[in-house]
């Protein structure tokens, strides 16, 4: 029969671990808080967990195992399953007479030894071991033989990633190399995600269109103005990236039926980079776009933006008059924005006041006033506007004129005193005159207050790593562009061969064509008895107005740009030079 416990105090007293007043408060605490014994001495600091295992080894008649010195089978898990060890913290010795040889924490945890005898219908012969020891030691043997289990999958994976990669299906790569790296259902998709991102940011791409088609996720970055086809996700992944990218900007993940926006913060190579991303409904699932707002994308400066020398010229005089208004016409995505900005930053100086009403603002500016358009609580621009002269500004940014009412409010402070900056939507400059008038304004006041407009267009520029002389042009091209065959004789036209720098396209990079148009005494009067564009369009050339196209040609031969890329840019205006 067992023979009766010694109480654990009697044990710890007469091994003189313990002075005798001090177990005695030891066991009264012990009581008053139903706490065990050896738990009180533990956290008085009166024992080390290791001398009070020994004493209850020696309490329970158990045989003490100093982890520190004992080798446990590397089988371990075969003797008793991973779970049960994880679970129960507790670790085999290997099989005696039959019996299980366990090393287990505490001798009064009947309920474990149960589920081990139950489980592995087997007696046990149990020993004693600290049992932070134990948890220590399980956790490491068993993380290191999941980082082996682990190295091996990812080895198998990376051979197949490599495979992939080679075959120019990157996306697809990284998403098996995110799966094996990740440790939970989300891992993957959110390194995924990251990814997809941080190759747009290091692509040098202004979008990421995420598409969901039949039977894939078409991922395209828009680089240099076009869209390039990077890869295809597989369709199974489709649910967890949209709801990840939704996640990450905001939205909300159980609408998919209605358009949403949302943004995204996050820090790339050193800098803090803006998303602003749209989700739209589809046939095959929501498309996601996500537009890189870059801080140094704005940052360029005037004399970047690509400029002749006469235009640079011009454009410093014009936005250095004291008043009037300077519109930049082009489609979206011509750079309009960007022109402004480097004007304003040109101007931004501690003697003048500077407001902008913008929807919505892309890029924060230090020592300019800054006004977000919000429709849904009526801050219009017009609201903005009205207000905004009360703030008496020297100089005002309207992000765009997109009705009568507006583009008369900005006429009336242009000519009250205040130099206005804004973009309209026409294909060419002298088109501008019109369409205001079209909006309502009267012609005597677009004649008195337009100072100049200036269209625009990116155009890309061929990589210089891979720069070399085309020696066969197209004629059809160079003829559509007036430029005749004997007129490159003398001056070489150029292409990108494709290499590595510019991801096989010849380009790297985009340049601004312009188009000057300035007011003067004639086209004033052309305004004002509301001329149509063409004659507008002759005596703005006839004063020296040089076209998009024109603009374009100078570059062509200064191996800036090619001919293919002029023509793609400016065909819709093709038809008006002459």
């Amino acid at each position: 029969m067992a023979k009766t416990r010694k109480h654990l105090g009697e044990i710890l007293y007469k091994a003189g671990v313990v002075e005798k007043q001090a177990l005695i408060n030891a066991i009264r605490t012990s009581r008053t808080n139903n706490k065990r014994l050896g738990q009180v001495l533990l956290e008085l600091g009166l024992i080390d967990e290791e001398t009070l295992t020994k004493a209850i080894a020696k309490q329970f008649g158990l045989q003490y195992v100093d982890l520190d010195k004992t080798q446990i089978p590397s089988d371990a898990g075969k003797i008793i399953p991973t779970e049960l060890i994880k679970r129960h913290n507790v670790l085999p010795l290997g099989m005696n007479n039959g019996k299980l040889k366990v090393i287990i924490g505490d001798p009064l945890d009947f309920e474990t030894m149960d589920a081990i005898r139950f489980r592995l219908n087997t007696e046990l012969e149990c020993y004693l071991a600290n049992p932070t020891k134990i948890r220590a030691y399980v956790q490491d043997s068993f993380a290191q033989a999941k980082k082996e289990e682990d190295d091996r999958l990812k080895h198998s994976i990376d051979a197949t990633a490599a495979e992939l990669a080679e075959a120019g299906h990157e996306l697809q790569a990284e998403t098996l190399r995110a799966q094996a790296a990740g440790g939970d259902d989300d891992a993957p998709i959110i390194r995924l995600v990251n990814l997809i991102i941080d190759n747009a940011y290091y692509m040098r791409a202004s979008d990421i269109h995420v598409e969901p088609m039949a039977d894939r996720v078409r991922v395209r970055y828009r680089v240099d103005g076009v869209c390039l086809e990077k890869d295809n996700i597989p369709k199974n992944m489709q649910a967890p990236l949209i709801a990840r990218v939704k996640i990450l900007s905001g939205m909300d993940i159980a609408e998919k039926r209605l358009p949403q926006d949302g943004r995204i913060k996050r820090e790339i190579g050193g800098q803090d980079i803006d998303f602003r991303v749209s989700a739209l409904p589809g046939n095959h699932g929501e498309s996601m776009v996500l537009r890189i707002l870059r801080p140094d994308a704005v940052n360029i400066g005037i004399e970047a933006l690509g400029f002749e020398q006469d235009y640079y010229e011009q454009f410093q005089k014009i936005i250095r008059r004291p008043n009037g208004i300077f519109l930049v016409t082009g489609p979206t995505g011509s750079g309009k924005t960007t022109t402004l900005y480097a004007a304003l930053q040109e101007l931004n100086k501690p003697d003048k006041k500077i407001i902008t009403a913008e929807d919505p603002v892309e890029y924060n500016f230090d020592g300019m006033n800054q006004c977000q358009v919000k429709e849904e609580i009526s801050l219009t621009f017009e609201r903005i506007l009205r207000a905004m002269l009360r703030q008496a500004p020297n100089i005002i940014l309207v992000g765009e004129i997109r009705d009568g009412v507006v583009a008369d409010i900005a006429i009336q402070a242009a000519l009250t005193g205040h130099l206005v900056f804004s973009t309209l939507h026409t294909n060419d400059a002298s088109s501008a005159i019109t369409r205001l008038i079209d909006m309502g304004v009267k012609p005597f006041l677009v004649a008195s207050a337009i100072q100049a407009v200036m269209a625009q267009r990116l155009v890309r520029v061929i990589c210089s790593k891979c720069r070399v002389v085309d020696q066969s042009p197209d004629p059809g091209l160079l003829g559509s562009l007036d430029v005749a065959m004997e007129d490159i004789a003398d001056r070489p036209v150029y292409k990108g061969a494709g290499c590595g720098q510019c991801q096989g396209t010849g380009y790297k990079g985009r340049i601004a064509i312009f188009e000057m148009f300035e007011m003067n005494t004639e086209t004033r009067e052309l305004a004002f008895t509301k001329a149509p564009t063409t004659d507008l369009r002759k005596a703005a050339k006839a004063s020296g107005m040089r076209t998009l196209t024109e603009d374009g040609i100078i570059k062509i031969f200064k191996g800036v740009t090619t001919p293919e890329e002029v023509v793609r840019i400016t065909q819709t205006e093709g038809a008006a030079v002459d």
